[in-house]
């Protein structure tokens, strides 16, 4: 599993994921689909010496719903250092009451 810190300031969803060893450009996906974020990846580490070789591989996907009025068009995403900080703006959440017509039927 991917660990993951969630935080919200100044309007802004920031989720930090830890995925160390990976090659971002490569084995990390990022999706977003109806307000749920997906981060996909795969890592593969493979060690030799003069006897032995030692094979470690694994996919992880994590998927966090979004809070109301994230401006998906906004999503930002980078890593540095093994950490990979998806940052989601937020619009307003409140929308203002709407007065509904009555039509009078035949």
């Amino acid at each position: 599993m991917i660990r993951i810190e969630e935080s919200e300031a100044d309007g802004v969803y920031q989720l930090k994921a830890e995925l160390p060893g990976v090659d971002p450009d490569k084995d990390v996906t990022i999706s977003l689909d109806d307000g749920v974020l997906t981060v996909r990846a795969e890592r593969s580490e493979e060690k030799k010496d003069k006897q032995r070789s030692e094979f470690r591989y694994g996919s992880f996907t994590r998927s966090v719903r979004l809070p109301a009025g994230v401006r998906e068009e906004d999503v930002t995403a980078a890593y540095d250092q093994g950490v990979l900080t998806v940052r989601a703006p937020i619009g307003e959440t409140e929308k203002p009451a709407r007065k509904i017509e009555i039509t009078r039927g035949s």
